[in-house]
């Protein structure tokens, strides 16, 4: 198979080698899905959960090519194929997934009502498609992986409408169906409308979202299963608040994990506990060099904070308590694989967009190897060398 970040596509050399990748998916499918917290293998990348990355962003990389871009056309915002013939479309069609709703998300803003005559209409539209669910169907497939599989895949930001919540920034909390009982747990605003808002004529991404895992839960409750929500920019903060919502909301719900692409920072420490606490596994895929992985707000030393903890500092635990009042203190989520632009000469374009670019991603998780020696090509030619431990720690 062919792709965007790998045009020359992978080669597998033997049967044997296919059936060992059979077998090892199969076996250690619930570490990919980080019930162990990914531990081992990350640093080197274990090149199982590589193949399984790649997979997960072929996912999101459809929902961008599915997206109609085309500001002039009457289907803008909108989904360019059926629900049937998105993933055939996609060159998705032999990974044995079938889509089963379409996804939109509303921005929560209202613009006055004097920008009705001075901007276009395009400018003001108020929900789009921007994703989708997929349920592995093919017995083949589920007997590769171990389990049946559903897929929420969204893309990020497109319309000027999702930029302006990206750009609501602080921390509001979570509503109370969401907080189950954690008041103090908060979430970017802009990201929460987006995920919450409804129209008259169209109901929330949220809803939309209890609605199909409700039916799916039900219809599949007698097999294994997991559920992978994956995106990239604001669809990766799109991805965790909905693996949050449907772990909180389904008391008995499969394993929930998320894969997330070049994702913005979404809530506070609470959030981050609730999430642990409710067993969502949350793996980021972070580029050193792009800066939407650094924003919103920012992030306190933690260490320094455990220590003044310790210490019972009134005047530091006051300060922190007002610096985190004004709802701009985050948290960094999940388990991180953290990857370098830089380091990939094939990457020459240092600027924002392409540091962020989903294909940029995908060709770095393709090529990454451990933090020590970051790139595949360095790793060969130091296997070649016949020397391997010493070389590794030098080369990087």
């Amino acid at each position: 198979m062919t792709n965007s970040w790998n045009p020359k596509g992978s080669k597998v050399t033997s049967t044997q080698s296919v059936a060992f990748k059979v077998n090892k998916i199969r076996d250690k499918w619930t570490e990919f899905q980080g019930i162990k917290n990914w531990e081992g293998l990350l640093d080197p990348l274990d090149d199982g959960l590589r193949d399984e990355i790649l997979r997960y962003g072929e996912f999101v990389e459809a929902a961008y090519r599915c997206f109609d871009f085309d500001t002039s056309s009457p289907g803008y915002a909108t989904c360019r194929y059926p629900r049937g013939s998105m993933l055939t479309q996609c060159g998705l069609d032999e990974t044995g997934y079938k889509v089963t709703k379409n996804l939109h998300a509303t921005c929560g803003v209202q613009l006055p009502s004097w920008t009705d005559q001075r901007i276009p209409s395009w400018v003001s539209t108020q929900s789009s498609w921007i994703g989708y669910v997929a349920v592995c169907n093919d017995r083949d497939e589920i007997a590769r992986l171990g389990r049946r599989d559903v897929v929420i895949a969204y893309r990020g930001t497109a319309t000027c409408m999702e930029w302006i919540e990206n750009l609501r920034a602080t921390l509001t909390r979570l509503p109370e169906d969401m907080a189950q009982g954690n008041c103090q747990s908060m979430v970017q605003s802009g990201f929460l409308s987006l995920y919450t808002s409804s129209t008259g004529t169209r109901q929330s991404l949220q809803d939309s979202i209890r609605d199909e895992i409700s039916k799916i839960l039900t219809k599949y409750a007698d097999e294994p299963l997991s559920i992978t929500v994956t995106g990239h920019s604001l669809g990766a903060a799109l991805a965790t608040l909905t693996a949050h919502d449907i772990a909180t909301t389904f008391k008995h719900a499969p394993l929930v994990t998320v894969l997330s692409f070049g994702g913005p920072r979404i809530g506070n420490r609470n959030f981050r506990s609730q999430l642990e606490k409710s067993g969502t596994k949350v793996l980021r895929i972070v580029n050193s060099d792009d800066p939407i992985t650094k924003v919103p707000g920012f992030v306190l030393d933690e260490e320094t904070t455990r220590v003044s903890s310790v210490n019972r500092d009134r005047l530091s635990n006051w300060l922190q308590k007002r610096v985190e009042e004004t709802q701009w203190v985050y948290a960094e989520i999940g388990k991180e694989l953290r990857l370098s632009s830089r380091e990939c000469p094939d990457l020459s374009d240092g600027s924002v967009a392409n540091c962020h670019d989903l294909k940029t991603y995908l060709h770095l998780v393709d090529n990454f190897v451990s933090s020590n020696c970051p790139l595949r090509a360095t790793a060969k030619r130091v296997l070649s060398r016949g020397n391997y431990e010493q070389e590794v720690l030098s080369c990087h």
